[in-house]
């Protein structure tokens, strides 16, 4: 076969699996996992595979089985949390592969932002308020660019969502106003989304720090930023008013009174 499925298995629940990512799973014969990101439920589906807990182990390691089991003919897959193209060093190893004679194909999954604008019943992209989102990280010992700090990004006004930065929240705060979002922004945490323990903490960037911080959380966190998160008004889409025309319906005449 010579090839490495890079497959997406969603924010946590089992039930928010793409069938191919389960049928991928079920058949793999290796299987590479994200450590205590990925739930039993999700790991009980891999009954036939070699197991390999990728959180114990280096970069050369994970090379070395993924490599190995596709040359010997075995479907591989790497298991990631979430959507693999999305804070999933794939890149690095897809390369790697590739120099091999080893194909990969990546298979998506539902990233942890979405099943947190979920759990908040948020829509991300209000006509009216915005119609952009920004996903970073702030910078710790992973590097940020300059161009992309919070303060420049925060200028926009848009929706902004935070990943495997919840540690760092006061600063996420203080360079969010600091770049142009008021105190009274609504603001929200989302623990491990769509998980059973999942928590869900709303407030403002006034608070939400301490609201946070109150609640112990300290990883495995999602933070949106915006006034999506608790809109005081916005607008109706247009899409299906009545006076508007598109490929599929005509607009219809206004009603006489």
């Amino acid at each position: 076969m010579r090839k490495v499925y890079f497959v997406g298995c969603g924010p946590g629940d089992p039930e928010l699996l793409t069938v191919r990512a389960k049928k991928l799973i079920e058949g793999a014969d290796v299987l590479v996992y994200s450590g205590s990101l990925i739930p039993q439920g999700i790991m009980a589906l891999a009954r036939r595979a070699e197991l390999h807990d990728a959180a114990k182990l280096v970069r050369e390691e994970i090379f070395g089985i993924l490599r190995d089991g596709a040359l010997g003919g075995k479907l591989v897959v790497r298991l990631h949390d979430g959507d693999p193209s999305i804070y999933g060093a794939i890149r690095e190893q897809t390369d790697s592969l590739k120099k091999e004679g080893v194909e990969c194909e990546v298979v998506p999954g539902i990233t942890s932002f979405l099943a947190s604008a979920a759990a908040l019943g948020c829509e991300l992209t209000l006509p009216g308020i915005t119609q952009t989102i920004i996903v970073t990280r702030a910078e710790s010992r992973t590097k940020v660019p300059s161009r992309e700090k919070i303060s420049s990004l925060a200028r926009h006004r848009a929706t902004m969502i935070f990943y495997l930065s919840v540690h760092l929240l006061s600063e996420i705060v203080r360079e969010a106003v600091k770049g142009g979002y008021p105190r009274g922004t609504p603001a929200a945490a989302v623990y491990r989304a769509s998980w059973k323990d999942e928590k869900v903490i709303t407030g403002t960037l006034g608070d939400i720090a301490k609201k946070v911080r109150d609640a112990g959380i300290t990883k495995t966190a999602i933070i949106i930023i915006g006034d999506v998160v608790n809109p005081r008004h916005y607008e109706y889409s247009r899409l299906y008013d009545k006076t508007f025309s598109h490929g599929y319906r005509k607009a219809r005449a206004p009603s006489k009174a």
